[in-house]
């Protein structure tokens, strides 16, 4: 077979060149089941062929709902490309109002859900979706049929030459997907992504990635509805990789240590927290192991690529390996050979420790639109740099535009926004994407990104604020979980901060502080508002004055996807957090 250009042409692939008694690996009740390369296609098949006894036709839509990643994901969707029809992947956590928005947007005929909890949303709006014609679930419920139904369907094999067909009738350039952008502003946009769009970029990204081919086991957590984690599972699907899919983010550490992948992925957001749990033990240790664990820290966030730090350097980190980062090494499985991190952008410091603890976090850099991902470090041949997202792929080229735009042209770039030429028309211009991002290109053609355009903004002084750069490194300290500056056309920049309150608690009983347990209290004690002070006053020096945060407020809840404060991909939905806080935004400027 030659490369796969249409998504389903993967698993045959596979089946080809790396047939996998492990293809899909899920926990039930426990116990990992495996699933095989060759059953994987068998049940796709008779998916594809239940699904059209039920009606479904070339270009229909079909929505998939899952709470977490599982092996009757992947088979639902390959199923239904292969009728000729589109899969339109829903994030579970975003709002009835957003599900009923997008299936009856998509005009979805059916609708694959995971659980009990995503049902029971699906429940309360199906009524109001006109085109949906049933509901099937993965987990054995008792209101709502099961997907093995559609399976027995598909048992029959009287249709698998319609079915064939109808594979043979699809080109790489047809649609194949609609992805609905959780958008930090305003209704939700279906990216329409073609075959190509999406495969070429598994095939390009497989480059950056060290992986044995046939080999090499991947942990998968990651929402699959977000187009990063899916694309890459094609792409290990090409590589013959054994995916295992972990139960939740609560198990992840447990899942590391029994399946030892050799690759995965994570957002930003996942490895401060790891790091802040690691940093949290060794505060607890005492005497010669806290502060050896301390040095070795205090190391790692000196680190640079390719020893560029001398011979004295690269000897003491060797020491510091063993003593100490081989532990950080084990706790994550103990055989990782690289961490894709992308959503969002990486902390310098994060990339740095975990780089110097063996354990390679390459950052790289893309959007739902380009299907996703444009460029990529990669430790080999020189492709990694620290504080960029790297080089661009194969094919794929990006350039700078005058107001600093990055601006990407290449087989990634979607077709177009479902149903919304204006929008398309504003993106899509003079051959390039428009991303939305402001960045540079170095002279070695690493690039950087330095904010969002549409998130920059200007004080009444007219100076202008580039609010992520301060962000990460606010973020930087334990103390503050969440921060977004302010200030658009006032005098000066300000902060909404959400303390790490764990952090917060122990601090409060490490340093016998004696304060409140209740963060309603907290945000007005004195004590924490001066110490988190001095944490702004410390990142400050970093900024020019007209950039510096002047003030700050400090919210008690945690911001969450489900109270609306973040996006499915942890993105701040800024209009909503100044909306929520109006009254800490008044008090900060209306005492000016």
């Amino acid at each position: 077979m030659t490369d796969p250009k249409r998504l389903f042409d993967f698993p045959y692939y596979q089946l080809e060149k790396y047939p996998q008694e492990a293809a899909l690996v899920s926990k039930v009740n426990g116990t990992w089941v495996a699933t095989s390369t060759q059953e994987y296609i068998n049940k796709a098949q008779a998916i594809s062929r239940g699904l059209m006894r039920l009606g479904v036709q070339p270009n229909d839509k079909v929505a998939l709902i899952s709470m977490t990643n599982r092996t009757e994901w992947n088979i639902c969707d390959i199923g239904i490309l292969q009728t000729g029809a589109q899969d339109v992947p829903i994030y579970p956590t975003v709002s009835e109002d957003d599900y009923e928005y997008v299936l009856n947007h998509s005009e979805s005929v059916y609708c694959f859900v995971s659980c009990a909890e995503v049902y029971a949303k699906i429940a309360n709006i199906k009524d109001n979706v006109p085109s949906l014609k049933g509901v099937y679930s993965f987990d054995e419920l008792d209101n709502c049929p099961n997907w093995s139904e559609v399976l027995s369907l598909g048992e029959d094999t009287s249709n698998q030459s319609e079915l064939d067909s109808r594979m043979e009738a699809i080109k790489e350039d047809d649609l194949a997907t609609l992805i609905y952008t959780s958008g930090t502003t305003g209704r939700p946009k279906g990216v329409m992504l073609s075959h190509k769009n999406i495969s070429s970029n598994a095939k390009n990204s497989e480059k950056r990635l060290p992986i044995e081919f046939g080999k090499s086991k991947a942990l998968s957590f990651l929402p699959v509805c977000h187009i990063y984690e899916r694309m890459l599972l094609y792409m290990y699907q090409y590589c013959g990789v054994s995916i295992h899919f972990a139960e939740s983010l609560e198990t992840i550490s447990d899942n590391l240590k029994e399946i030892k992948p050799h690759v995965m992925t994570a957002v930003p957001r996942l490895l401060e927290k790891v790091y802040d749990k690691i940093i949290a033990k060794g505060s607890d240790l005492t005497g010669v192991k806290k502060n050896l664990f301390f040095w070795a820290v205090e190391l790692g966030l000196q680190w640079e690529p390719y020893g560029k730090n001398g011979w004295w350097y690269e000897t003491k980190l060797k020491v510091a390996r063993k003593l100490i980062f081989s532990k950080w090494q084990e706790a994550l499985g103990g055989n990782l050979e690289a961490i894709a991190s992308g959503s969002a952008a990486l902390q310098p410091r994060l990339a740095r420790v975990f780089n110097a603890a063996g354990i390679p976090v390459m950052e790289g850099y893309g959007l739902t639109e380009t299907s996703p991902v444009l460029t990529v470090n990669d430790m080999r041949n020189g492709g990694f740099r620290i504080g960029t997202v790297g080089k661009p792929l194969a094919d794929t080229e990006i350039k700078i535009a005058d107001d600093g735009e990055i601006l990407a042209k290449g087989p990634q770039v979607m077709m177009g926004y479902y149903k919304d030429p204006e929008q398309t028309a504003q993106v899509l211009k003079d051959g390039y994407f428009h991303t939305g991002d402001i960045g540079e290109i170095d002279s070695d053609g690493f690039l950087k990104i330095t904010d969002r355009k549409k998130e920059m903004f200007k004080t009444s002084g007219g100076k202008y604020v580039a609010p992520q750069l301060i962000e990460n490194a606010m973020k930087q300290s334990r103390f503050i979980d969440q921060i977004m500056v302010i200030g658009e056309g006032e005098r000066m920049p300000a902060a909404l901060i959400q303390p790490n309150w764990e952090f917060v608690a122990d601090w409060n009983k490490r340093k016998g502080k004696n304060l409140s347990t209740d963060p309603k209290e907290l945000v007005h004690d004195e004590t924490l508002i001066a110490r988190i002070q001095r944490e702004v006053d410390f990142y400050n020096e970093r900024f020019g004055k007209w950039e510096k945060i002047k003030k700050f407020e400090l919210t008690p809840d945690v911001w969450s996807i489900e109270d609306g404060h973040l996006t499915p991909t942890m993105k701040m939905k800024r209009k909503v957090i100044k909306e929520k806080y109006m009254d800490l935004y008044k008090k900060i400027y209306e005492q000016e």
